[in-house]
Order: C-alpha cells, then structure tokens, then sequence
C-alpha cells in the first residue's frame, strides 16, 4: 500500500528532480516508512511505501529482469502466491518477495491484459521504455484512485490531486459541471474533478500514453447474466465459501491488523469470518456519537462480545467539526460532502495506533441491495405508471388538503409518505439515488447559481448523468440496473474515496471483502429474490449467515453511518455556519447568489426545514475553495 506519482514530458525535456519530489512528498502521509524514485530522461516515477508485506526487499520502483521495465504501483494483489509459481515456471526471476514484481512480469508475458490476471486492489504505472509508453491502471471496483492530467509539459498522474497541483504550470480552472453534480451528489463523478484541467481514471479503466498521444479503455465490465439456477440452500453455501476465502486472502499481512466495525450487518460478518481464521482476538474498532440515536456502538458491543474481540470505541463531539471540516477538505482535494468521512476520519486515527490494516464491510449494499430504495423503488415505479389525471391532478389536490398526523412515526405518516412517493415518481427512474438521496434538486441548483455562472456548464441533470449507466449496464431487470449504476457511480465516486482518503490520511490500509471482483461477479448473477425478497433486504446474504450473528444485528434494518447535522447546525454550530456561509468575502459567493444561502441557514436555525445536509456541503464547498486556491 502506497501513493504513486510521476509525469512524462516531452521528450528532450529532461525530469525535474525538485518538483518530482514535492509531488511526492505531498502524498507523504500515504506512505511514511520510505519513498522510492526512477528518473530517466524525461520519464520520473516515485513513490511513498506504507509497508505492508516484504517488509526487507519490497521498496519501489522495480523493474524487469533487464531494467528496461519500471513500475510504481499502489494496492494489494491477494492472488500473488498463485502467479509466483506460474510466472517463475515461464522463466521469470524474482529478486523480492513483493506482489508488485509479479505484476512487471504479467506485463511482460501479456502487454496491457496484465490486469485481467490480477485479483486485488491497485492503481499503477509501468513505464516501458523499450516502447516508449506508459500504462497507468485501476482496478475493477476503484478502491485505489488515480488521477491524471495533460498539459503544456507532458502527462503528469498521482494517486492523489495534492501531487499534482504541485505542478506550477497546471490550470487550476474550476469545472463547474463538476460543482453543478456534487450538489446534488455529495461527490464529483467520474471522470470529473473539481478542476478543469485534471480527470480521474474511472474503475476497471486503463490509459495508455504512447510518444504524446493519450487513449483510455475500459478492460472490465459487471455482467448481470446468465442467472444461477441452483436452489437457495446450494447458493447459500456457495456464498459461505465463497465469502470465507474472500476474507482468508485479506488477512495476509506481516503487520497487525483488525476490523472497523459498525455494528451493520455487513461489518458485523467480516469481524464473524476473521474470528473463525484468526489464531487470537480480532481487534475491533467502533465509533459513536454523543447524541444516542446516531450511535450505534450497542450493536457493536454485541458482536465484539460475540467474539470475544480486542474492543476500541470512540466517540464524535461536535466540538471537533470546525478544524476537522477543514483538514477533510485538505485530504479530498475536491468537493465531498459525504459527512460520515468525519467519523470515518476518527475512527482510522484510533485504529492506527493498534494495526496497520483494517478490514471492512464496504460494498454489501450495492451487490446484496442493502438499501431501503431499492424496495421503495418499486412502489414509487407503479406510481408512476397510474394514469395521468391521478398522478398530476387528483393525488396533487388531496395530499395539498390532507393535514399531516401528529406525533406519527415517519413510517406510519402516510400523508409524508405520499407526497414523497409523488416527488420521486416525477424522477427518472434510472437515477435511483437522485430519488432518494439527493442533496440539491435541480431547482434549488438552479436558484443558488449567479446568471453569469449558471450557463457555463451543459444543461445535462444529475439524474440524466446517472442514467446514462442505468442504460448501459449489462443486466435486464430494473434492479440489477440500479445495483450496476450504484455499483459504478455511488460506490467508487463517494464510498471507496471517503474510505480511502480517510485510512491513508492515517497511514491506515483498508480492505473490503465484498469488493472482491470474483465475489462480486457471482453476487451479480444471484436472481433477484435473493438480494431483495419481499421487504427483506440481503435475503440471502441473511439466510447463508443467520447463524453467525446475534439476532439483534442479523435482522436489523439498514441504518446509515449519519451524523447529527441537523442538531448540530441548529445548535451549537449555527452561529460558526452563519459566519462562513454569509459572510459577503465566502467564496461561494463567486459561484452561487449568497441570498439563497443565507435563507437556507435562517429556515434551518429556525427549525422550518432541515437543511443540514446542504449546509455542510455548502460548507465543504467554501473550505475547497479556500484551500486549493481554484479559481
């Protein structure tokens, strides 16, 4: 595990060693135990090593047999002790004990399909010098970043937008399409960035930069068929095996290493399945909040004590919001308003000082449908379908007369239930998570941009941007589609960023079971009724692991990693909002009318709406732009 970077200029144009090195020290926190250089010409690769396995003979670069073949490469290749053997049987020599050596030699067997034989996480570039070009790959699912940038001077990539803004000469232009998507989203999509001038490498994609000219591919794709036929019981213990071995190869490491746990199901069986491989205690690593209903360190503690875990809590005050916000805005590099990356940033703090590497529950819900819309989805599809004089004229002027109960359970409040079931239908249902989740509708966006902002950027809405995946995903029902569109927007956009960001700005290596890619290529093919049957959610991921966990967590419901932002703004943080957000210096005020934000804080101060996820993205937003200095 480690951060990369480099850059190619013209040839002739020999590698400045000085900026070479501040781009990578700006990534120094991903890799504090050594840092690695290859400079020739006008090619410069280099590297920060978090040291994970080989800890003696597995520094970067490397290179081929013949040293006409260098690499930098960030992540974990967990099928390496396979390809050893099968590579050292086609004549290869190895000089270290490093997953990154086998994958110089895949390259030199298979050219850019060197990917396909890799089972892992990773982002990497091979210089071939031999040919003169460079391969820069991530892998399938996106858990390990890399972005990218042409300019005047050459190519230039790291794992992280911080190395590459080290570059004086790169535009720092802020892409306000990006903006305009972030409101709405809480992140950037791929391969949009915050700046113009600088693009992300989407998931199971690689660029090839061959003497100036520049092409990216995709080399993966998640198909969703042919389905497996064989009965629940069979598929049910083909889950166990399958999900067991995908945990085994995850806790090869020659550092200490333990679980983030949450209390959720998916978090929960990972600690389960480690207990049952490991010869000792897992150590465990929760977080919580003060406010007693955002905290669920109670589920936690019951499957810790389960297992008899080495247990560690830690508890968020919003005391600590005001700098944290900041030094998150420092760590993403762009717009990310995903609050749980505040606790998410604790939680990997405290887990650092006991291991090194942290296994997790990320990626269960958008393979096993773990989340409430995906039912909520189909009531809100057949609302849609029921003629027009209903929908549009008579539904409209009896929710406009109904008086809302009092003192009702949201669940059981039908009246808000309608009329939020009449909101979402108007929505395309190919963009599910703009439905249910977005932040910024398309006409609050519209009324917070200037007029001279507002049409600089394509007419294209969120929901369309999202919907272009729901169209082209290789799957047939409407579920598999929405599975495949969170899979490869909402996953890797903002749950495998924030995750990221988050363990590295510790110098923490984080590893997801459910996001190994053979996992989730059989998940995929799964019939519908195993992942959502019913009102069941994960049916069949419940069913294979009913056994595994106390019954308080094995049958709970899905419950967000949320923060008490509405509270928060409303209580002790709405004087701090108020000042940044409508002092007239905001820099928000050079994109957006500062009228619409401040009547977003009064209505929320005044408890008339709760506008608390807005304002931190709005507050996310303003910290970006002080700190990058985009223009």
């Amino acid at each position: 595990m480690c951060g990369i970077c480099g850059y190619i200029n013209p040839e002739g144009r020999p590698v400045d060693r000085d900026l070479l090195d501040r781009m990578n020290a700006a990534i120094r926190h991903r890799g504090p135990d050594s840092d690695g250089f290859f400079v020739r010409d006008h090619v410069g690769l280099a590297m920060r090593r978090l040291a994970i396995l080989d800890l003696v003979t597995g520094d970067q670069p490397m290179s081929n047999e013949a040293g006409d073949i260098w690499i930098v490469f960030n992540g974990e290749i967990y099928n390496y002790p396979e390809l050893r053997p099968q590579l050292e049987a086609r004549g290869h020599v190895f000089r270290t004990h490093a997953d990154t050596e086998a994958i110089v030699h895949l390259y030199e067997d298979f050219g850019d399909d060197c990917v396909q034989h890799l089972r892992g996480m990773f982002a990497f570039a091979i210089w071939d010098a031999r040919r003169g070009r460079l391969l820069l790959a991530r892998d399938r699912l996106g858990k390990k970043p890399l972005y990218y940038a042409q300019h005047a001077q050459g190519l230039v990539f790291g794992s992280e937008i911080k190395a590459l803004l080290e570059v004086p000469t790169l535009p720092r232009d802020i892409d306000l399409e990006a903006i305009n998507h972030y409101l709405t989203l809480q992140y950037v999509p791929d391969p949009l960035t915050g700046f113009q001038h600088i693009r992300k490498l989407p998931p199971a994609h690689r660029l090839i930069w061959e003497r100036g000219a520049l092409r990216v591919e995709r080399y993966w794709d998640l198909p969703y068929g042919p389905k497996w036929t064989a009965p629940d019981a069979e598929l049910a213990e083909d889950l166990r095996t399958r999900l067991r071995e995908a945990v085994r190869l995850r806790l090869l490491s020659d550092v200490p290493l333990g679980a983030h746990l949450s209390g959720g199901l998916d978090s929960s069986l990972i600690v389960a399945l480690m207990s049952e491989a490991a010869s000792g205690p897992v150590k465990t690593f929760s977080i919580g909040f003060e406010e007693a209903g955002f905290s669920e360190l109670p589920y936690a503690r019951a499957v810790a004590q389960r297992y008899g875990t080495e247990h560690h809590e830690f508890v968020v005050s919003y005391g600590d919001v005001p700098d944290m916000m900041q030094r998150l805005a420092r760590q993403f590099d762009e717009p990310f308003a995903d609050s749980s990356a505040l606790p998410l940033h604790h939680l990997s703090r405290l887990t650092r000082q006991h291991v090194t590497v942290a296994l997790n529950g990320d990626g269960g819900d958008e393979i096993f449908a773990g989340y409430q819309r995906y039912r909520l989805d189909r009531f809100a599809n057949l609302y849609a379908r029921l003629p027009r004089a209903i929908t549009q004229q008579i539904m409209p002027a009896l929710l406009k007369s109904a008086r809302e109960p009092v003192n009702v359970p949201i669940e059981a409040n039908w009246v808000a239930g309608l009329k939020r079931l009449a909101q979402v239908a108007a929505i395309t249902p190919d963009a599910s998570i703009v439905r249910w989740g977005s932040y910024f509708d398309e006409a609050q966006k519209a009324a917070l941009w200037r007029p001279d902002r507002r049409h600089a950027f394509s007419n294209l809405t969120s929901a369309d941007w999202l919907a272009k995946s729901f169209r082209s995903a290789p799957a047939t029902s409407f579920l598999d589609r929405t599975l495949y569109t969170d899979t490869t927007n909402y996953l890797p956009g903002d749950l495998l960023v924030k995750a990221d960001r988050m363990t590295m700005a510790n110098s923490l290596e984080g590893r997801s079971p459910f996001l190994d890619h053979m996992l989730v290529e059989w998940v995929a093919r799964l019939p519908e009724h195993c992942k959502l049957r019913g009102s069941t959610h994960k049916y069949l991921l419940r069913a294979a692991f009913a056994e595994h966990l106390p019954p308080a967590v094995s049958n709970r419901g899905k419950r967000g990693f949320g923060i008490p932002l509405g509270a928060w703004f409303r209580g002790p943080l709405a004087a701090w909002s108020r000042e940044v957000l409508c002092d007239p210096q905001a820099r928000i005020g050079q994109l957006f009318d500062l009228v619409p934000v401040s009547t977003l804080v009064q209505e929320h101060t005044a408890g008339r709406t709760d506008h608390g996820k807005r304002l931190w993205t709005l507050l996310m937003l303003e910290f970006w732009l002080r700190l990058s200095k985009a223009t």
